[in-house]
């Protein structure tokens, strides 16, 4: 919850249970979603000691590939949602590819053929759930994103929107036009009838039923997380870019109103949309940056705590190196190969948990050049630019991990005073229109430096750790064993 001046009234969070029936396989239950967003949504308003009237507007920022499908009469889901990690689709992405598709399907959308978008898996819950595509044909069931899951429950059923941010990352919705496609909704199989309207990320979509929070809210803002923490960051002028360090990695290059189409495999996506008016970016998504912590400590046990995994990398043996490439559920940007998985590279029997730590936090910052140089390269006019990158999520709380990031990206990486930018950038969309918060260029003068990290690393060490890197990349994707 943050006051009218940006800072943070009060902060909740809560964990709820992932779910991995098959390899590749994500699955969250939306009964867990929606009660653990009201146990925190009421938390936070306990823990401000306000009350609903004391709120101007809700903002709502989510994973924006997660897919649910829900019955329009009981609100029911069909199926447990379907996680923007999940790979169950890469067959039927396969085979739209092997027909041609995907030059169509990339210029209206700005997206690869891949499983990670919503589309395909709106697809495989109507052709997997009993009944489930002669219920969709009779407009019996609807399809979401998390926030317009969450807003249709909200409002108690009585909204199904979503923003243009969210509408950019479903294979289905053209990106130049700003409406739903019909050739793209019949290529892969989704009525339109299961389709949200599509509104600006900063509008008035409808309000809260009295009974959730004490009295009824406005809802004013929606944002997928990565385009929520963009505008958190205050990128409003092209060339300005940021990274956020979740469970994934996420960069985006703000590009203006002009979408540009990527040669490096990056995607092109909608920013925000503000007053009808669309903002472009380009970006690159790596899907295990958190994770591969996560993995140290829930997989392999090595760590107890997240926050170990610095201290311990800073005693590994410089003389060793390692290189974990965590294709865990395939590669992302600017490789898109979802077959591959990841590996180890560099052991020796002195490898030891201090070396498997800065390894892990290393990887990060290897993906995140990847996307760098492919920006650059896409993006000519960021070649000139003084370049910074503004950094956010839970990993850039490890001061090793930045420092490692500047010293190979060889530029500055700026972590701002507020770090939670995606619970900022929806709620500046929420106050925006509720008129709590000023427009853009005087919203982005708040945006203040808690730390910037200068490179410091020599070129030659540089130039050494990326080539082996690169390498080890390349080893990852020679083991692709086809369609198998």
């Amino acid at each position: 919850m943050f006051r009218s001046d940006i800072s943070i009234a009060a902060t909740a969070q809560q964990e709820f249970p992932q779910h991995f029936p098959a390899s590749g396989w994500v699955e969250h239950e939306p009964e867990d979603i929606w009660t653990s967003t009201v146990m925190v949504c009421r938390d936070a308003v306990q823990r401000a000691g306000v009350t609903a009237k004391d709120i101007a507007a809700i903002g709502i920022t989510n994973q924006r590939e997660t897919t649910v499908v829900w019955d329009r009469a009981t609100g029911q889901a069909v199926h447990r949602a379907i996680v923007w990690q999940d790979r169950r689709t890469a067959d039927v992405c396969s085979r739209l590819k092997a027909e041609g598709h995907e030059p169509r399907i990339s210029q209206k959308t700005g997206l690869i053929i891949d499983p990670y978008f919503s589309g395909t898996k709106v697809a495989w819950i109507l052709d997997n759930v009993p009944g489930a595509r002669a219920r969709a044909a009779r407009g019996e069931l609807m399809f979401g994103t998390v926030d317009c899951y969450l807003l249709w429950r909200l409002t108690g059923g009585k909204v199904h929107a979503t923003d243009a941010t969210n509408a950019s990352r479903t294979l289905l919705f053209n990106i130049h036009t700003g409406e739903w496609d019909d050739e793209l909704l019949e290529l892969i199989g989704v009525p339109r009838s299961m389709l949200p309207e599509v509104k600006d990320s900063s509008a008035r979509f409808g309000e809260t039923t009295a009974d959730l929070l004490g009295g009824a809210i406005p809802i004013c803002g929606i944002a997928g997380d990565q385009q929520a923490a963009t505008i958190g960051q205050a990128c409003f002028r092209p060339g300005m870019m940021k990274s956020t360090y979740g469970t994934g990695c996420f960069a985006l290059l703000n590009t203006g109103t002009t979408p540009v189409a990527s040669k490096n495999k990056l995607l092109t996506t909608i920013a925000y949309q503000l007053g009808g008016k669309r903002t472009y970016a380009l970006e690159g998504s790596i899907f295990v940056a958190g994770s591969a912590v996560q993995w140290l400590r829930d997989g392999i046990r090595l760590i107890k705590h997240a926050a170990e995994t610095g201290p311990l990398a800073d005693q590994s043996d410089s003389m060793q190196s390692v290189y974990l490439v965590p294709a865990f559920v395939g590669m992302g940007a600017p490789y898109w190969n979802p077959r591959v998985r990841g590996a180890l590279f560099g052991l020796t029997r002195n490898t030891g948990p201090a070396e498997f730590a800065h390894a892990a936090l290393e990887s990060v910052c290897y993906q995140t050049f990847d996307l760098w140089a492919a920006m650059r390269a896409d993006w000519p006019s960021s070649e000139t630019a003084s370049v910074v990158l503004r950094v956010d999520g839970g990993m850039t709380a490890s001061d090793w991990t930045m420092q490692r990031l500047a010293d190979l990206l060889d530029a500055p990486v700026d972590r701002p005073v507020i770090q939670e930018t995606t619970a900022l950038g929806a709620a500046y969309l929420a106050g925006l229109n509720a008129g709590v918060y000023p427009e853009p260029t005087k919203f982005a003068d708040n945006w203040r430096l808690e730390h910037r990290f200068k490179p410091n690393m020599s070129q030659a060490t540089r130039e050494r750790k990326l080539a082996g890197w690169a390498r080890a990349v390349k080893g990852v994707l020679a083991s692709d064993e086809g369609e198998g």
